[in-house]
């Protein structure tokens, strides 16, 4: 198998419509709940855009203002075609990746990773060393990250419990320390109170600014 720390990746990265996206924060941010999801996809497609190993990412959405935002990024998007949940949007995008850049590995990366920091990222791609490898979520039981070496299937089995389900389907959990970013997914308003502690991405972050306001009765005022 040839060095895959010199293989560039194409990353594939699903967003749902943001209208029903990230339902357990509508209690916590019912106002911006829409507007949170649709940061956390863009902060994640930035940061990925900024990792040397990555060749490409492809957004998986048929929301079209998340489209347009990603586009203007240097994202390519490709529409949900299949229309058949997670994993469907994610063989889907897989094949458009192996079609386009046959050379490269195929990676499907969590769209809530609003923290995630470019370096990590690096790291754990170049840690790819099995056929196929997942990165493990910080609760321990899902998965944010999928990768598949040239010519691998994808396999994606995203869900309850996905971990356990990759790893059972032959892919290696990558054991790095020091990549919290990229394991911190974004599901509940704790998990965004440990993103922003992290560091969140520029349109997080000024969404978080609207969100402090509106709390405080000082959204919109000038400072």
């Amino acid at each position: 198998m040839a060095d895959l720390q010199v293989v560039p990746w194409t990353l594939v990265i699903p967003v749902k419509r943001t209208a029903i996206a990230k339902s357990r924060l509508a209690s916590a941010y019912p106002q911006h709940r829409p507007e949170l999801a649709r940061a956390f996809a863009v902060d994640t497609t930035a940061a990925a855009l900024e990792s040397p190993l990555v060749r490409a990412v492809l957004v998986v959405t048929d929301d079209p203002v998340v489209a347009a935002d990603v586009t203007a990024i240097g994202a390519r998007v490709v529409p949900d075609v299949p229309g058949a949940g997670l994993n469907g949007a994610l063989e889907h995008g897989a094949a458009v990746a192996a079609a386009e850049y046959p050379e490269s590995g195929v990676v499907a990366l969590s769209a809530d990773l609003p923290a995630l920091r470019p370096s990590e990222l690096t790291a754990a791609l170049a840690a790819c060393t099995a056929a196929r490898n997942l990165v493990i979520d910080e609760p321990g039981t899902g998965t944010t990250m999928l990768a598949a070496a040239p010519g691998v299937p994808l396999d994606p089995r995203f869900g309850v419990g996905s971990a356990l389900a990759h790893q059972a389907s032959g892919a290696v959990a990558i054991e790095l320390v020091a990549i919290e970013s990229l394991r911190r997914d974004v599901d509940t308003a704790a998990d965004l109170a440990h993103a922003v502690q992290l560091g969140v991405g520029p349109r997080t972050a000024d969404v978080m600014s609207l969100v402090m306001g509106a709390a405080t009765g000082t959204e919109g005022l000038a400072c």
